[in-house]
């Protein structure tokens, strides 16, 4: 039989499963994420579990692998191929083991949804415990908050460790060195590549990183009257030093008792990528049960797309509205009319692209003016100090992506070491922070990307650095001779996005699809450059 007819048959009849289950299979998550409960929690488990036996079928994976793709006539069938073929690659374990994994996952996810860790035996929310790293002066509070934040990882540490070594387990069975190897390979990158550009972005940025770290050292000591050599990971404004302290520009004071939502709508309106319809089916802000962070998620690939946020009125969270609606244009402009398995982002990084670009752009004076209300004179006084902001930003997340991507990479390959220690090594390698002396604890757990997102972290990096190079293409080529201000008013961004970064989906790999958007591979010197 022909082998293009035979694919297209199969994934016929593959979507017919698929499609409908995969969205009662979000549609409960989003419900476990909003609303905590063990009866939803059990229907995840088993939805999630439902699913992932599909792509287990061994009969299904040998027929893709053995299928004569060479004679596939259709470059949009070959890609379909390819992304079924992965996805199958994985779940080719023992059905005893892919069940304890889901179902362990599930457990630790709904964990960190309804823990609050607790201060003086008061629980707290994240919001509270970053509200009094950003403002307070008291040590000694700040230190229990700091704490606080890190008693979820005492709480599940235990069971991320064994969901650890099941997705070693599964990896093992299918010939790869550990999870992390293969969970690469399926991103379509390569250990040794990616951790070559790691440690090649680690040394190009020594320099800024250290003269940045003397300086805020030297600020925060006289903050908090003390010495540089005793500043410790509460004195700084958040839980794992992933974003710096507010800067001179003091941005929080333009979002007190604003409208993030309308904000935000205001400005995907004007740039063509209109978010209302999504912002009406969205869950923002915080309450009990409620999961405390941020994420976008497209339910059926036809237009219904979610995000949940825990809105407060500060810069932090303007930010974060607009990088998950960031994510959100993304999936609701994507071409509806690919097929069902192209209507995706092309990979995890570019969606992370334009949700980086997007979330910049509060420290943007000209976005500010616009769209904060902040007054064009004030916006041109605090122009230079936003851009520096941003750069500090870029500078301080890059330092602790590597610390997650160097930690992740050392646990899978050795889930048995000392991984308290191994944590505060990076920690104080990669970002200048001091380990609290006679700490032992598991500190790396209350990362939830850890259990939940795996082998992810990366991906915000090489995020930043194809959303520096979108940005220059945009302002050197799509809106070449236009005011700074176009970035973020002319519908011509929108259009740009829609045709070259949306619209193709999944069609081609994550490579190709930066060169068919901006005309070159990945360069890296184009973040470099805004890291100042």
């Amino acid at each position: 039989m022909n082998p293009t007819l035979e694919l297209q048959a199969f994934i016929d009849q593959h979507l017919a499963v698929v499609e409908p289950l995969s969205r009662e299979t979000a549609l409960a998550n989003w419900e476990m994420q909003t609303t905590s409960s063990e009866a939803i929690k059990d229907k995840v488990t088993e939805l999630n579990t439902r699913f992932a036996r599909i792509y287990a079928n061994t009969d299904d994976y040998a027929f893709l692998k053995n299928l004569a793709v060479d004679e596939i006539d259709s470059p949009v069938l070959a890609r379909q191929h390819r992304i079924l073929l992965n996805a199958y690659l994985e779940n080719q374990i023992p059905t005893e083991l892919l069940d304890e994994t889901i179902a362990l996952m599930v457990e630790i996810e709904d964990s960190f949804n309804v823990y609050r860790g607790t201060i003086c035996g008061e629980p707290v929310s994240d919001n509270a415990i970053e509200k009094i790293l950003d403002e307070s002066r008291d040590v000694t509070l700040r230190k229990q908050a700091w704490e606080a934040s890190k008693q979820v990882g005492q709480a599940v540490s235990e069971r991320v460790l064994e969901l650890i070594r099941l997705r070693n387990r599964a990896a093992t069975s299918l010939g790869f060195e550990n999870y992390y190897v293969m969970s690469l390979e399926l991103q379509e990158l390569t250990e040794e590549r990616l951790f070559q550009q790691l440690d090649d972005l680690a040394a190009k940025s020594e320099p800024l990183w250290n003269s940045y770290r003397d300086e805020l050292d030297s600020r925060l000591a006289e903050r908090f009257e003390t010495t540089p050599d005793a500043i410790r990971p509460w004195h700084h404004a958040n839980r794992f030093f992933q974003s710096p302290e507010a800067g001179k520009a003091n941005l929080d004071r333009f979002f007190v008792e604003q409208d993030l939502e309308a904000i935000a709508a205001e400005f995907f309106s004007a740039i063509g990528l209109p978010i209302e319809e999504m912002l009406a089916i969205a869950d923002l802000y915080e309450r009990e049960g409620k999961c405390q962070h941020a994420f976008c998620m497209d339910v059926d690939r036809k237009g219904d797309v979610r995000v949940l946020c825990n809105l407060q009125s500060n810069e932090r969270w303007m930010s974060t509205l607009l990088h998950e609606y960031g994510h959100a244009v993304y999936d609701r402009y994507t071409d509806h009319s690919l097929p069902y398995l192209l209507r995706t982002p092309a990979h995890i990084m570019t969606t992370e692209a334009i949700a980086l670009f997007m979330g910049r752009l509060t420290k943007n004076a000209d976005w500010l003016s616009l769209y904060a209300g902040v007054e064009k004179a004030e916006a041109g006084r605090i122009a230079a100090d936003a851009q520096q902001e941003i750069r500090h930003q870029l500078l301080v997340f890059m330092r602790w992506c590597l610390v997650m991507s160097y930690f992740e990479r050392e646990m899978y390959r050795n889930p048995e070491q000392d991984l308290n220690t191994l944590w505060w090594d990076l920690v104080e390698r990669f970002q200048r922070i001091k380990r609290p002396e006679g700490r032992n604890e598991p500190d790396w757990a209350a990362k939830v990307h850890l259990a939940t997102a795996p082998v992810y972290y990366h991906n915000y990096l090489l995020g930043e650095m194809i959303a520096s190079q979108l940005l220059n293409y945009l302002n050197t080529v799509v809106l070449a001779g236009e005011p700074s201000s176009a970035l973020i008013t002319s519908p011509k961004v929108g259009a740009w996005l829609k045709e070259k970064v949306f619209y193709p989906g999944a069609l081609f790999a994550w490579e190709e699809w930066l060169e068919f958007a901006t005309g070159e591979p990945l360069i890296p010197q184009y973040f470099v450059a805004d890291l100042g």
